[in-house]
């Protein structure tokens, strides 16, 4: 693949599998937080981009962008991201919540670094595998321009089948979570507040809920 070092390349499918997978699951956990105004602005890198761009600020003029002739951008294994409007490109409090998400899912995160801190960009080794209680949830668009928001596509059917399987009303966990999963959709106008209030009074059936679940995921989605 021949690719100008003076131009990015934003193709999540030039990550190595595992990296390809890393960044998707960050992506789908962030939507789940309420971030979905992030972008991909580069995945692989060659050297002689990365030489290209060590050589700004010292042999080329500009300001320094790199402190490094090595990268695991040319690994494939690392990418970076930036923040859409209204924010700014860079926002730290955006780029912070990301990085809190990536600690979670053993993703390197470019804001822990000490000296060189970069907090739009995000790595992990060949050997990282998806932690424990985490799996892709169905299939996630990650947005590489500013003109698009983060999505996550739910195969409705399965999800309310996975639902129906693992709804316990009696379980105080349960009810816990699925209260706020309905609040959050009362704060985001997509249901009234008299389902919560069924649910807390006893008063929804499982039926009932897998479809308030389905309208919810159906909004979201066209967004």
């Amino acid at each position: 693949m021949s690719i100008n070092i003076t131009s990015t390349c934003r193709d999540l499918a030039q990550l190595m599998p595992v990296a390809q997978l890393a960044c998707r699951l960050l992506f789908q956990e962030c939507y789940k937080s309420g971030i979905d105004n992030i972008f991909i602005t580069e995945t692989f890198r060659s050297q002689e981009r990365q030489n290209y761009l060590f050589a700004q600020g010292r042999t080329r003029p500009g300001n320094i962008v790199t402190w490094t002739l090595s990268s695991n951008h040319s690994s494939r294994l690392a990418w970076d991201i930036a923040v859409g409007a209204p924010l700014s490109l860079y926002d730290v409090t955006t780029l912070n919540k990301v990085g809190v998400i990536a600690r979670k899912l053993g993703i390197t995160w470019g804001g822990d670094w000490t000296g060189s801190i970069d907090r739009p960009h995000f790595e992990v080794k060949a050997s990282w595998k998806m932690p424990i209680g985490y799996l892709l949830e169905g299939q996630i668009i990650v947005p590489s321009n500013s003109k698009m928001r983060v999505k996550l596509m739910i195969d409705e059917k399965k999800e309310a089948n996975m639902m129906t399987q693992a709804w316990n009303p009696a379980s105080p966990t349960m009810r816990t979570e699925t209260e706020k999963y309905l609040a959050q959709a009362i704060k985001e106008g997509i249901i009234q507040e008299s389902h919560l209030k069924d649910l807390q009074n006893g008063m929804m059936t499982t039926d009932r809920l897998l479809g308030l679940y389905i309208t919810i995921q159906q909004r979201r989605a066209n967004e």
